[in-house]
């Protein structure tokens, strides 16, 4: 296979081209190299610091840079200055004058690939150390001078070139090239020529083409016309199914099971797509540190491609503690436990418990809840789950006091990797004082919810949705009360710019309760509420409700409730969130807007690899009187 850029002349920036070409690569697609997850930074600050990533230099050289990016052009000036290490590094010393030297090289070729990658082939990149040319200092130099030595590093960026002729050949012949961004006179980016050819074999196994590889990759610049022909050339190979797939590395993991949940199965058509899917599919199960599926280099006599999964077992009991906190609602302490392979099959059982509202309220007015939490993945095939949960909290806000046991079970089915339907059975007891006095209930229900998640990131998007629709028929056997809630919402996400700095995030929700003669026919931890941090900022949790002619909150019947916020990413960090949020509850089954509420405010944003750090500050556009004035909610990930 044949990967390189070429050009007649013969200057020293393309003497190296090859070398700059490879870094490019490198640069555009390799996987990032990770240390182990030891020591962690946050807010500045590093916590679990090893000895090792604190040890000090060996033979410390200090250096000065003066670095000269020969343009104007901000952003090809940013690219330079990005990619240089003694740039990024400035202020800390290197391990030797031989270090200092090899560092000043691999600069010059990786400012060589950056050019590259902005289309800038005629590029010519000077580098001196201690006044002496980089080229003409000895294999192992040596700087007298202990003062920090003087590094300079001088760019000639040259013209940006365009692409001039291209061609496909081989089984890329069919192809279209400008479908691969490769379009005469458009500006020509070694990152594209280099995604171009990737993506050429991608689209070739996509057709079921297991040994689909790219033969030639080649690009010449013309410094006359300033332009790069490019030729990519690639065999497609025969078209094969799955053959045999193995599985290695299991230890407590059943490993009959992990081939079967992946879906990976002897006779299906390839596809790296499904590859891929399986192998996210056993990540989230939990149970592995680490997930490779290996494709065989060649096919089978029987001209099928085996494959081997490759797994490596995490730590399977796990426990860990968490926080919240809002100025209206007080602290929020969680605490859990769990174990992700109770019986050699990923089952999963989480023992979880939770104390809120902690300076809000008297020791006797918290609320407290806890939870035993099951499930078994593959439980009637491979695209079933089922969960069974036993949970109980006794509830004190404004509202009401409640003291509520519930048992549930069911099932949830993956319709696609998209789209799951879930159903299932539960039962709840409730002893509850209210607005209606001091009433039971023993409520069956059977829900039933259908979710489609587009999302790009579950715990950061931004871009995609998630919808939701649920159903909740119910039957409360004291007062012989049927009823049904009826609840829908979609989130939706959409980045701006190439950098992604700028989200918009949107939400609406709405829920309706048909069913019961009178109000106090629901129980009153079913009816609706809206207000807190995760419904309408700067109100209270459950402030926003109908009342009666006491001022006394009842809940309501049907609600709706909407959010926007626009996330704007001021550094790889920080963010900042301004938002409003609005919504209404109505004691009618169909929403009569007639109390309208808002809160507007803004937030902070603090990434961490868990997740953002989440503090919101908030203040009700048409306060209750009495009401709350301001809300601060502080939490792990994003609002919604």
């Amino acid at each position: 296979m044949r990967d390189k850029v070429n050009r007649p002349e013969k200057s020293f920036a393309f003497l190296k081209a090859g070398t700059a070409l490879a870094v490019a690569a490198a640069l555009a697609c390799a996987p990032v190299s990770v240390r182990p997850a030891m020591a962690f930074k946050l807010f500045g600050m590093k916590f679990f610091e090893s000895d090792e990533e604190t040890a000090a230099v060996i033979d410390p050289v200090n250096y000065t840079l003066t670095l000269d990016p020969g343009t104007d052009d901000s952003d090809l000036k940013e690219a330079i200055e990005n990619t240089t290490r003694l740039k990024q590094d400035e202020g800390q010393p290197v391990s030797g004058d031989l270090g200092l030297v090899i560092k000043a090289r691999d600069d010059r070729d990786r400012i060589l690939a950056a050019l590259y990658e902005n289309a800038r082939y005629g590029g010519v990149v000077n580098v001196t150390v201690n006044g002496q040319d980089l080229d003409s200092l000895p294999p192992n130099p040596e700087f007298n001078d202990r003062a920090a030595i003087p590094v300079t590093i001088r760019v000639d960026p040259g013209p940006v070139f365009t692409f001039g002729d291209v061609a496909f050949s081989g089984d890329a012949d069919r192809f279209n090239p400008a479908d691969y961004g490769l379009v005469a006179g458009a500006r020509a980016d070694s990152t594209i020529i280099l995604k171009a050819g990737e993506k050429v074999v991608v689209d070739l196994k996509a057709e079921g083409r297991p040994l689909a590889k790219l033969v030639e990759r080649n690009a010449t610049a013309d410094h006359k016309t300033r332009t790069v022909d490019v030729v990519i050339a690639a065999e497609g190979g025969p078209v094969a199914p799955v053959g045999e797939v193995g599985v290695t590395g299991t230890k407590t993991v059943d490993a009959g099971f992990v081939q079967r949940y992946s879906r990976i199965n002897a006779g299906q058509p390839y596809s790296p797509e499904a590859l891929n899917k399986a192998a996210e599919r056993l990540r989230t199960l939990g149970v592995f540190s680490s997930v490779t599926i290996r494709e065989a280099s060649q096919l089978a006599p029987d001209g099928s491609l085996p494959m081997t999964i490759e797994v490596s077992e995490g730590k399977h009991r796990y426990f860990g503690v968490g926080a919240q906190y809002s100025n209206t609602d007080g602290f929020g302490l969680q605490g859990y436990w769990g174990h992700r392979n109770l019986f050699g099959q990923a089952e999963s059982l989480r023992i979880e418990g939770s104390v809120n509202r902690i300076g809000e309220s008297d020791i006797g007015d918290l609320d407290y809840s806890t939870a035993i939490l099951f499930s078994k993945p593959g439980a009637f095939g491979p695209a079933t789950t089922f969960n069974a949960s036993l949970k109980a909290s006794i509830v004190d806000p404004d509202a009401y006091k409640a003291f509520t046991t519930t048992a549930a079970a069911g099932v949830s089915v993956e319709l696609s990797d998209r789209d799951t339907v879930s159903a299932g059975g539960e039962v709840a007891w409730s002893n509850i004082e209210d607005v209606f006095g001091k009433n039971k209930y023993l409520t069956v229900s059977l829900p039933i919810e259908y979710v489609r998640d587009t999302r790009n990131d579950k715990l950061n998007p931004t871009e995609g949705y998630r919808f939701l629709i649920n159903a909740k028929p119910s039957y409360e056997t004291y007062n012989k009360t049927f009823f049904s809630s009826f609840e829908g919402a979609i989130t939706g996400y959409q980045a701006l710019g190439a950098e992604e700095r700028f989200v918009l995030a949107g939400k609406l929700s709405a829920g309706t309760i048909i069913g019961g003669d009178e109000l106090a026919d629901i129980p009153a931890t079913r009816r609706f509420f809206l207000g807190g941090g995760g419904t309408v900022r700067g109100y209270g949790y459950q402030e926003i409700s109908p009342r009666n002619a006491d001022n006394k909150l009842l809940g309501g019947r049907s609600y709706v409730a909407g959010s926007a916020e626009v996330r704007i990413g001021v550094t790889e960090t920080i963010g900042v969130v301004p938002f409003i949020d609005v919504g209404t509850v109505s004691t009618d089954e169909v929403p009569d807007f007639k109390d309208i509420r808002a809160g507007a405010g803004i937030g902070l944003r603090y990434a961490t690899p868990f997740g953002p750090l989440r503090l919101d500050v908030a203040v009700p556009l048409k306060k209750y009187e009495g009401g709350t004035s301001f809300g601060v909610y502080a939490g792990i990930g994003q609002s919604f």
